[in-house]
């Protein structure tokens, strides 16, 4: 029986590609654990899959001060040695990461141990984690071509991003009957993240009164974030947080408002919908969603409006040209050559196995 460790954490987005592998991998005849850190948000939706999770402790690695630069070091050496044990313990053909500060301990537990590791970045350029990890992974799976340039030759694969397959077969219908919606006016989907966007929640409800002029509006706002005034406004519907009707809520939407993780841009640019990116700044991030967001408006896939740039009048203003543009977006996304992501993917791990 082979057996795969994946790991990843810290975020849904170092979590989620690693999710869509995982019935491919069961199809191959794969055992399926996974290390994480003892709380993170990688814990409750991997259990949810009944996937043996095992945590490990966790220290973050800065590139600012902090005190807890002191004393997150002796968490990550503590993290080694039980990532270490873990991995004797489970004795696995192929390790995959997905990244996150978790991930660093067992990829390097795993290259000492002789175990082949593969390491996926979905953003233009790798972040801190995935930076330590590279020099002792098998392989580097990048999503950006310009990431494959960057990177040691004999390491760097382009993959693209995994994508979960249910997004692809959402349901009109469905999601007309769960949200309300008729179909009397085109629909946008705003998405904040997990987490919401304090930014773009304001806007959206400011310009509201003149959104629902010309559109329908389903807002997923993040946990907390729900604004009880707004209850029962026709033509507007808000969420704290959507899982299992997601897909439907995809396939009805029109346009979609999405923040630029890498996660986030492909599975909207997977499912053809115009779509209007509001990256995170550079002051609040190391500026990779910036990069992400320009590389898929110079494919034109993309429109986008830097957060810095968000008043009511800018927000209004690209919502009806990107409607209004619709088309242009879907026929560039359509015409691009998607990547069978986790086939490729899983084909390495197959070769590594093998």
């Amino acid at each position: 029986m082979k057996h795969i460790v994946l790991t990843g954490g810290g975020t849904a987005g170092h979590v989620t590609p690693n999710i869509a592998m995982i019935p491919s991998l069961q199809e191959l005849g794969y055992t399926i654990s996974y290390i994480g850190s003892y709380d993170g948000i990688e814990k409750k939706l991997i259990e949810e899959l009944d996937i043996p999770y095992y945590g490990i402790s966790s220290g973050k690695l800065r590139r600012y001060f902090d005190v807890k630069n002191f004393t997150d070091p002796f968490k990550v050496v503590k993290g080694y040695g039980e990532a270490a044990r873990l991995l004797k313990k489970l004795k696995p053909d192929v390790v995959f990461s997905k990244g996150g500060f978790v991930t660093v301990p067992v990829v390097i537990a795993a290259s000492r141990q002789k175990i082949p590791t593969f390491i996926h970045e979905s953003d233009m350029t790798p972040g801190l984690a995935n930076k330590i990890c590279i020099p002792f992974a098998t392989k580097v799976c990048c999503n950006f071509p310009e990431t494959v340039n960057e990177l040691p030759a004999n390491k760097a694969v382009l993959t693209g991003t995994p994508i979960r397959q249910e997004l692809l077969s959402g349901d009109v219908k469905r999601a007309r009957a769960f949200t309300g919606l008729t179909e009397e006016k085109p629909v946008i989907m705003i998405i904040g993240g997990s987490l919401g966007a304090a930014a773009i929640n304001d806007c959206i409800r400011r310009i509201l009164p003149e959104l629902l002029e010309e559109f329908q509006v389903i807002h997923l706002c993040g946990k907390g974030k729900l604004d009880e005034s707004l209850v029962g406004t026709k033509g507007y519907v808000q969420y704290d947080y959507i899982k299992k009707e997601l897909a439907d809520l995809f396939a009805l939407a029109d346009l979609v408002i999405s923040r630029a993780g890498a996660n986030a841009i492909c599975e909207i640019s997977s499912l053809n919908k115009p779509n209007l990116l509001i990256p995170l700044s550079a002051k609040a991030s190391r500026g990779d969603q910036i990069l992400n967001a320009r590389s898929f408006e110079k494919l034109g896939y993309s429109m986008v409006l830097e957060e810095e740039e968000i008043t009511d009048k800018t927000l209004l203003f690209s919502i009806r040209e990107l409607y209004g543009n619709r088309h242009s977006y879907m026929e560039a996304m359509s015409e691009s050559n998607h990547i069978d992501s986790i086939k490729h993917i899983v084909d390495l791990i197959e070769d590594a196995v093998n």
